[in-house]
């Protein structure tokens, strides 16, 4: 178990000198004074701030519920659960409130702060049965960040990593099922993003550049929604350049997999147009893709 950090108290300096028998005596007389009384310490040096004793854990945890269900007032209650681990740090309360503050963060939406209190109830508590919801709410905290397509899809992939993570090691939880949807809204986005910038470089006529694009969506995001159109923008650039076999194939391939797909009639006519019919090209990479995995 690692150990929780402990604040250090102030350590006053003695100060050493050479200070004869009776001033010593002179000096400890005031000394013995404080002691006896408080009240002098106050009156000479000011009010001294009064340190609360510590309140049951128990009564701290139940105020943190009390907030999180009655008050609605989650950002309430993950105080109060925070209050536990910092009174009673080794106790089954404080494990608990840890994930519950966890919990508490990710419902007020203070993402960071739910994932660092997920993260720091894993490394404490590995063999925890807790320990799956608390690594799915590090995954659902990064999913629920995800950015639109325009932006850099950092916390879209950091998503996805926890989330698999959820799912690899504990694969039959209550919560693997909720993990994989949202690993395919993840992938789904970064298909989503590699299909923005395709449509920008064919738009610049920069073909070879959009391949590379398209490419990815259906070598890596096959599963996704957005494989029918990357398999047509496929068509559509591959014609543009002359590479007819290509073209003929992607065409061929999306018609198999999708033959009911508006996609599909959009790179039917591009072929046709051409003189050309769909006909797929078994040693296309996108043959061999999609042979990879069961699809075609």
């Amino acid at each position: 178990m690692l150990n929780r950090p402990v604040t250090a108290g102030v350590h006053s300096a003695l100060r050493r000198g050479t200070v004869s028998t009776l001033a010593r005596v002179a000096l400890l007389l005031p000394v013995l004074t404080f002691v006896a009384g408080c009240s002098t310490w106050s009156n000479w040096f000011g009010d001294k701030e009064e340190v609360l004793p510590d309140e049951p854990a128990d009564k701290l945890y139940n105020e943190g519920v009390y907030f999180l269900n009655e008050k609605r007032d989650s950002k309430a209650a993950a105080k109060k659960f925070e209050e536990v681990d910092r009174q009673h740090p080794y106790s089954e309360w404080a494990r608990k409130s840890l994930l519950m503050s966890a919990y508490s963060y990710y419902e007020a939406r203070n993402y960071e702060e739910s994932i660092t209190s997920a993260k720091r109830y894993i490394s404490l508590h590995p063999g925890s049965p807790d320990a799956a919801y608390a690594m799915y709410l590090v995954g659902a905290s990064y999913f629920d960040q995800i950015p639109d397509v325009n932006r850099d899809q950092g916390r879209t992939e950091r998503a996805i990593a926890a989330l698999e993570e959820v799912v690899r090691k504990f694969p039959d939880s209550e919560y693997a099922a909720s993990a994989r949807r949202k690993i395919e809204g993840g992938r789904d986005q970064l298909a989503a993003k590699e299909m923005t910038i395709g449509r920008y470089y064919e738009g610049k006529k920069n073909f070879i550049g959009a391949i590379n694009r398209f490419k990815v969506v259906v070598t890596r995001y096959q599963t996704t929604r957005h494989v029918e159109e990357a398999l047509m923008r496929l068509t559509e650039c591959y014609m543009t350049l002359g590479i007819i076999p290509e073209a003929q194939t992607a065409a061929a391939v999306l018609g198999h997999n999708f033959p009911d797909s508006a996609w599909y009639k959009d790179a039917y006519q591009i072929v046709k147009g051409q003189g050309y019919e769909p006909q797929e090209n078994n040693s296309s990479w996108i043959s061999r893709a999609f042979r990879k995995i069961g699809l075609g």
